[in-house]
């Protein structure tokens, strides 16, 4: 019994070493200083929430979000226009404004496209996407919202598995029946931060923690935008956070092909909770360890930029925090 004991605790000391181990280097990827050219290009996007499609949201709430779109570089929205059921059909009584909302944001902003979001409901989770007949009613889905007048589609499933052939599957269905100039975007959740680490998570814990490279290359080559949710990390200081945002977006780049526009998530809500320390995962954070990140490459990539979450959460702190951060570092407020 002893023997057993020590070597428990041998095992126990071991992973503690090796976290520890990995900790410090992932703090030490949050330092030195950007390059002055990894900034904003002009190309982010934001995520909105249904208020804007249910009739809860018009014309003053766009009258106060419009300037901080303009002066975010903001190209792209990405509007929910609802949660899908588990059987993958999307009920229009939750989007009963879209069009108007359609015609009302371009009315202020013909230059800034919009793509409806849809996900999943969490408390009954994801469709599954594994069954044909359910990929077939969100591509449904997905043609009424672009017939609609919506410019794309924009799919946030939020826990889809390393390695899941049915999102492949609906992203070639989705493209093939889209018109050929509408957008597909998707958000995807962290990938690994060293090669080979999904795999080997996977053979021990219950849901996998992290995409691996792979599979979000794969992924991509059916999108025209992929925005990786960079949150909700369980970092409990800014500084691993900041590391750990480093790594994510040196590996984004890596796996995700040049063609395909790659955005950074950029966390602006209050949501506390096991996965995410609010004082940790911090715009500021988040924006330095995108442009670390970007550094370490050398060079500008001409598809890139950051998805801020969310229009309804941010606070003025947070958008002068993106502002000076990664739109015009240096240049004052401008929220």
């Amino acid at each position: 019994m002893k023997w057993f004991l020590q070597r428990v605790l041998a095992a126990i000391a071991a992973v503690l070493v090796v976290a520890l181990g990995a900790a410090v280097l992932v703090r030490m990827q949050f330092t030195g200083e950007p390059a002055s050219w990894a900034v904003s290009e002009g190309s982010n996007a934001l995520w909105m929430g249904r208020a804007w499609v249910d009739g809860r949201y018009g014309e003053a709430e766009l009258a106060r979000l419009k300037p901080r779109i303009e002066n975010g570089g903001i190209s792209d929205v990405y509007v929910h226009v609802g949660p899908l059921e588990y059987d993958g059909r999307l009920d229009p009584a939750e989007h009963p404004e879209l069009k108007g909302f359609l015609r009302m944001f371009r009315g202020e902003l013909p230059d800034v496209r919009v793509s409806a979001r849809v996900g999943r409901r969490v408390e009954e989770g994801g469709p599954d996407l594994g069954d044909e007949a359910v990929r077939e009613r969100v591509v449904e889905a997905s043609a009424r919202l672009v017939e609609a007048g919506a410019d794309g589609v924009h799919y946030d499933f939020e826990a889809v598995p390393d390695n899941d052939p049915g999102l492949l599957e609906l992203l070639e269905l989705t493209r093939d029946r889209l018109p050929r100039d509408a957008l597909l975007s998707s958000s995807v959740p962290t990938v690994e931060p060293l090669g080979g680490l999904a795999f080997t998570l996977g053979l021990v814990l219950p849901e996998d923690p992290f995409w691996s490279s792979g599979y979000l290359g794969r992924v991509a080559e059916h999108l025209d935008q992929v925005a990786v949710v960079s949150y909700e990390t369980g970092m409990p200081t800014e500084g691993l956070y900041g590391g750990f945002v480093v790594r994510q977006t040196r590996v984004a780049l890596d796996a995700v092909p040049e063609d395909v526009q790659l955005l950074m998530g950029v966390p602006a809500h209050p949501d506390d909770h096991a996965a995410r320390n609010p004082e940790a995962e911090t715009v500021e954070a988040a924006v330095r360890g995108i442009r670390l990140g970007l550094s370490e490459g050398g060079e500008r990539r001409k598809r890139f930029g950051t998805a801020l979450y969310a229009d309804f959460s941010a606070t003025g702190g947070q958008w002068d925090s993106y502002l000076e951060g990664w739109v015009r570092p240096g240049g004052g407020q401008g929220g």
